[in-house]
């Protein structure tokens, strides 16, 4: 079963969020790590917040493994390029996407505020895949979703509430899962083992999979680990997935690789 990560960070500079390690992390590290674990790929996405280079240093990673990895872009929302940014994005190398968060006070505001009206029928028209840090804002995520059908949209972390552990991570489960009703709605499992209130192999965390994987099914979920933050393994963040019993093989093997590839169009 290939494996693909569907969230990993690499930066060279800069000062991360307090969740995640203080050291950079390079391809070379990434590649080391991956075949400790077992892991094929991984769909990186470069953390623009504390590393501006960070979208260079993934074109680069790409093009020294171009089947190892493809690439969730940051591109600037602010800027009088922005719009064609969006509609090009896709031609740089390894870029199948974007991936955008709103956790500033300047910009905390613009998925609900009118500020980013335009960027919605723009990725839809340039086919550009995108994954949110929506878990403050999911009802707002599905309006967006239903106004253009076309567009593909993948909630972060599994919408959970970042610094959180166990039951009070996933408070707004009910409104994650009532955006399975979308088609154009996906979910990244990505993070797991960070929610969790308790040791390997966290159980805690099933409760949690089974609402999510009975309302989106095996080709919208997508595993993975954000693992420069994660408080075990790589090898352990597959295993603890790997080993849950009540996911079919055939749906692992989805949700573990093949599910995001296809939603993002990659072929590694």
């Amino acid at each position: 079963m290939p494996i693909i990560d569907a969230q990993v960070h690499l930066w060279r500079k800069g000062k991360p969020s307090p969740q995640h390690q203080p050291e950079p992390y390079l391809v070379e590290h990434a590649i080391r790590d991956m075949a400790a674990a077992g892991v094929d790929g991984a769909i990186l996405h470069p953390p623009t917040s504390w590393d501006p280079d960070s979208n260079e240093q993934a074109v680069e990673a790409v093009q020294a493994y171009p089947r190892r990895f493809a690439i969730l872009g940051y591109p600037p929302l602010d800027r009088p390029e922005s719009r064609t940014l969006i509609a090009t994005l896709k031609q740089r190398p390894g870029m199948v996407g974007a991936r955008l968060y709103f956790n500033q006070p300047h910009n905390r505001s613009w998925p609900t505020d009118g500020t980013l009206d335009w960027l919605w029928p723009a990725a839809e028209a340039a086919q550009l895949p995108l994954a949110l840090l929506a878990g403050d804002w999911l009802p707002a995520l599905g309006e967006i979703a239903a106004r253009h059908p076309r567009l593909k949209l993948a909630v972060d972390h599994m919408g959970a509430l970042r610094g959180a552990k166990g039951e009070a991570a996933f408070p707004k489960m009910k409104e994650l899962t009532a955006l399975a009703r979308y088609p154009n709605v996906a979910v990244k499992l990505t993070g797991g083992p960070f929610y969790a209130d308790d040791a390997y192999p966290f159980k805690s965390l099933h409760k949690h999979y089974r609402a999510m994987y009975d309302a989106f099914g095996p080709r919208r979920l997508f595993w993975g680990t954000d693992i420069t933050k994660m408080p075990c393994s790589w090898r352990q963040c597959v295993t603890h997935f790997q080993e849950i019993d009540w996911i079919p093989e055939a749906d692992k093997k989805l949700i573990m690789g093949d599910a995001i590839c296809d939603w993002l169009g990659w072929r590694p």
